[in-house]
């Protein structure tokens, strides 16, 4: 259904500093700055890109939005999560564990990024 994510950022080196260690603890390669100053990752069929806003006006987190990350296991979205606090994100929602809900049993870590954005890494539970 989608093509890539990408995401608005006022400081584009520091929220690649911040993706390249999450997406990075997820077995993803470091971005690649293109010749706009657009970071571009491309993992296991996925894009997800780090912008400048194109009108010029400052980056903001969207409101409700929440983007997921799939990890592999338990272990790797700590991981995740440790690296993302490392690296200049903060912890949000409730620690890192298992949730029960409508979508079965689902291990999740959640993040905001440098320029605010909701992240979630997300293991399905077996």
């Amino acid at each position: 259904m989608f093509s890539h994510v990408m995401v608005g950022a006022n400081d584009v080196a520091a929220s690649k500093a911040f993706y390249d260690a999450i997406l990075g603890a997820l077995g993803a390669k470091p971005g690649m700055t293109d010749a706009k100053g657009r970071v571009v990752y491309a993992h296991n069929g996925g894009l997800f890109m780090i912008t400048a806003p194109i009108d010029g006006a400052p980056a903001c987190h969207a409101n409700g939005g929440t983007i997921g990350f799939a990890a592999a296991s338990p272990a790797q979205a700590d991981a995740w999560h440790a690296a993302g606090v490392a690296n200049g994100g903060t912890t949000c929602e409730d620690p890192p564990g298992v949730r029960e809900g409508g979508f079965g049993k689902l291990y999740l870590a959640y993040l905001r990024d440098p320029a605010g954005n909701k992240l979630c890494a997300a293991h399905r539970m077996e």
